[in-house]
């Protein structure tokens, strides 16, 4: 007797790119909070197998750097003066930024950023070029709000403080404060000289 046997339909095989793998790999980075994840765990998590990470990627500081690269670009279509609508003041960006980079859901990028800048403090080249790249960003968007360019690093140093103060604590309020108290100094106009 002769069966006929059908063929058992194949599970597809799920074959993502290496621009899927990046996204997943710097997802990974993000739930972390830190680029400080072993090429095995980093494959675990991705779904991957390590071999399969340095095949598509070479190493892992080649995915480091791709990575680094994928969130410069992240943050630079996210944190731009044209972001804001036309005539947005000093004080609606800053609550705007403030409330962004403090929620929940930002928690993992900023962890991340903030690993990235204790890089920088230990002597990795690319993660200064990443802090640098950042400050730059930050400054070109918020000269749009306060052109003064000493004022713009004194409200970039408050915010970076303000970012520790609530990663340690956990206050937003603190910060805000803080942000709003910087504001006001700048909204005042400078006392007439006297007569």
């Amino acid at each position: 007797m002769v069966h006929w046997m059908r063929k058992m339909p194949r599970k597809k095989k799920q074959t993502r790119t290496r621009d899927q793998l990046l996204e997943s790999c710097l997802a990974a980075f993000i739930r972390a909070g830190t680029l400080d994840l072993s090429l095995d765990t980093l494959a675990k998590v991705v779904g991957i197998s390590k071999r399969m990470l340095v095949h598509y990627f070479g190493g892992r500081d080649a995915i480091e750097e791709m990575a680094m690269s994928l969130l410069e670009d992240r943050l630079r279509a996210r944190f731009r003066a044209s972001a804001f609508p036309a005539g947005a003041s000093l004080r609606s960006v800053l609550s705007a930024l403030w409330q962004q980079t403090t929620s929940a859901e930002s928690r993992g990028v900023v962890l991340l950023t903030m690993d990235l800048t204790r890089r920088s403090w230990s002597g990795s080249k690319r993660a200064r070029k990443f802090f640098e790249e950042q400050r730059r960003l930050w400054s070109d968007m918020l000269r749009e709000f306060l052109p003064d360019p000493t004022a713009v690093e004194t409200l970039l140093q408050l915010y970076q403080g303000s970012m520790l103060v609530y990663l340690v604590t956990g206050d937003r309020e603190r910060g805000r404060r803080a942000l709003e108290r910087f504001i006001a100094t700048e909204s005042t106009p400078p006392p007439r000289p006297r007569q």
